[in-house]
């Protein structure tokens, strides 16, 4: 019922969180979100604490110390530079908020999953080379964690992205979409958000959404009163619905704004 919505019209995490409120699964390992945006304030006092940490890193030493492939990725990745300085955004902030901001600790917000580790990723974009460097991170650290029983890497069980590019598809993003199967081959669940154009996408294209790929997960936008918003369909390649109008959740190093889009229902 929340701003004179339908009530009920949620995702019911509350039910979720009377089982668990998240961060560890049953055999201990630590749950790692990766999330590919623009930027992150990864300072945010609602989110710095389930920031993740590669503690198989040293910070600033200039070596890569994990030998993963990448320098001093400590806490993420800024892609686009290839080097561990994320820039700023608030894009990527609320994103990150809505997926994992700190529950239980009596400021801002409670993130769907209250102890999840986001694993920060500065390297949205349109165009495929850098979109599969971005995921190729991601990939990297998950199968390094398979390989060595979870002594490095990380035990990333989902990705979220919320860009792509509207009236697109697959044929001409070949390799963008066949990086979800790789991914999903090494355990990793990707979700994506679709175009806010209100548009049939299985006709008129989008991406990723359109990725034929098991592994993906292509989301939609409600609001308060459970009724898609302007926001793509279609029965073939958008899979649900979920919460994008009016969302409250963390910008800038300390601050809350409510954003709406699909990009803020993918987190969801």
């Amino acid at each position: 019922g929340q701003l004179n919505g339908l009530e009920d019209a949620d995702i019911d995490a509350d039910s979720a969180w009377n089982i668990t409120s998240g961060g560890l699964t049953s055999l201990g390992d630590s749950i790692v979100v990766a999330v590919i945006d623009a930027g992150f304030h990864i300072n945010h006092p609602d989110l710095k604490n389930n920031i993740f940490i590669n503690h198989n890193e040293i910070p600033e030493d200039s070596i890569d110390n994990d030998n993963n492939g990448y320098v001093d990725d400590f806490m993420g990745w800024d892609d686009y530079e290839q080097d561990p300085e994320l820039p700023k955004n608030d894009h990527g902030t609320h994103i990150a908020g809505i997926i994992g901001a700190v529950g239980n600790n009596n400021i801002g917000i409670s993130g769907i999953n209250w102890e999840v580790k986001v694993l920060p990723i500065a390297g949205s974009s349109a165009f495929e080379a850098q979109v599969i460097s971005s995921y190729s991170y991601i990939l990297k650290m998950r199968r390094l964690y398979n390989q060595t029983q979870g002594q490095r890497g990380a035990y990333i069980v989902s990705t979220n992205a919320s860009f792509g590019i509207d009236a697109a598809f697959p044929d001409s993003y070949p390799l963008w979409c066949a990086i979800y199967d790789s991914l999903g081959k090494e355990g990793i669940v990707s979700v994506a958000a679709t175009s806010n154009l209100n548009i049939n996408v299985d006709t008129q294209g989008d991406i990723p959404t359109t990725c034929p790929s098991k592994y993906l997960i292509s989301v939609t936008n409600t609001n308060n009163s459970d009724v898609k918003v302007n926001a793509g369909y279609g029965t073939t390649h958008i899979d649900l619905a979920a919460p994008g109008q009016q969302i409250y959740s963390t910008v800038s190093d300390s601050a809350y704004m409510f954003k709406s889009g699909t990009s803020m229902a993918s987190p969801h």
